[in-house]
């Protein structure tokens, strides 16, 4: 049975972090990360307080939390927008601890201690290349596909910075000759796909997270503009869009936590879960801040309002993610095996 409530635990977790990001992540610390879309003191603090290695086994030196606790995590990631790769580092550093080779205990050992930003590929190399690799642009190092082996890849970050709409740290890197080969074959691969699937799960509380503020952000701002006399908010064209907001947000949220759940039981389920509540978090979050910022008017695009903000992270964890519609083949798949081509008559 799925548990909706959270533990005593995992609220006190939630309000350590909030704690954390109301010091540590205010919009002037966002506004002033925008160029490279990291701020080194966040992520220092990040790791002092075990953001990183809360979900990983004892056994592999992490706290033994669960997944859910990284994704409780990853919504207040979202919430204030923080410009920290958690969600990649997550991921990655619960590959190597699966993936449980040499190569892969020595170097997951090494970041732990260094507290250095790693991060994944999600898409395997071609020709040598790795293609906006999310976290990119400041992670130490990069764990990739490159045929049948999961490699670790060093190396210095691409300058200049490449500009992008929402801020992300995302860059290519190159695969060269000094990567190490972490593990070879079908289960490495197997092992890769499900990090990556992880990390979708991460960024789908992300979205969640970044929505719901972006829809409280329309509530303060609709109750405090007037028009003929009276709230904006009391128009029924702005309050049931809200309310429309909130219901799809909750909704996405119940099925993200479900899909955690899932992760740590590893139930057969785990996997379309994790894309269902990837798609819904992702079309649930962009509606919201697109209502919202339409709300604020002409106001919703300038820089000095904290709208924009969201509408750029959300849009573009989106797109760094991949395209929505190869998602829904994939949740497809997932389900009920790839599609067959027709029979010919």
């Amino acid at each position: 049975m799925f548990d909706l409530g959270l533990s005593n635990e995992q609220e006190q977790l939630q309000s350590a972090y909030c704690g954390l990001f109301d010091r540590e992540c205010t919009t002037e610390v966002v506004r002033a990360s925008e160029e490279t879309g990291f701020s080194p003191q966040l992520w220092a603090r990040l790791g002092e307080l075990g953001g990183v290695d809360m979900a990983l086994p004892e056994s592999a030196g992490g706290a033994g939390g669960l997944f859910l606790d990284a994704v409780l995590v990853s919504e207040l990631v979202g919430a204030s927008v923080a410009p920290v790769p958690l969600a990649e580092a997550v991921a990655a550093t619960r590959l190597l601890a699966a993936l449980d080779t040499d190569p892969a205990r020595g170097l997951l050992a090494e970041v732990l201690a260094s507290g250095a930003p790693v991060t994944l590929a999600p898409r395997p190399a071609v020709d040598g290349a790795l293609g906006w690799v999310p976290a990119g642009l400041v992670a130490e190092v990069v764990l990739a596909r490159d045929g049948d082996r999961i490699i670790a890849q060093r190396g210095d970050p691409p300058t200049p910075f490449p500009n992008n709409l929402g801020a992300l740290p995302v860059a290519d890197r190159r695969v060269t000759d000094d990567a190490v080969e972490l593990a070879r074959g079908p289960e490495a691969v197997a092992a890769f796909a499900d990090a990556v699937l992880e990390w979708h799960g991460l960024v789908a509380a992300q979205a969640v997270g970044a929505g719901k503020r972006a829809v409280e952000i329309g509530v303060a701002y609709t109750t405090e503009r007037y028009a003929f006399g009276v709230p904006i908010a009391s128009f029924q064209s702005i309050a049931h869009r809200l309310a429309d907001a909130v219901t799809a947000l909750d909704g996405a949220q119940l099925l993200t936590r479900k899909a955690a759940w899932a992760i740590d039981g590893r139930t057969d389920r785990w996997r379309p879960l994790v894309q269902m509540a990837l798609v819904a978090a992702d079309d649930a979050a962009q509606r919201a801040v697109d209502e919202v910022l339409h709300f604020h008017g002409g106001y919703g695009f300038m820089l000095e309002y904290d709208i924009q903000l969201y509408f750029r992270r959300i849009k573009a964890w989106s797109l760094q993610v991949g395209d929505r519609g190869k998602e829904l083949e994939s949740v497809a798949d997932l389900l009920w095996g790839p599609a067959q081509s027709p029979v010919p008559v």
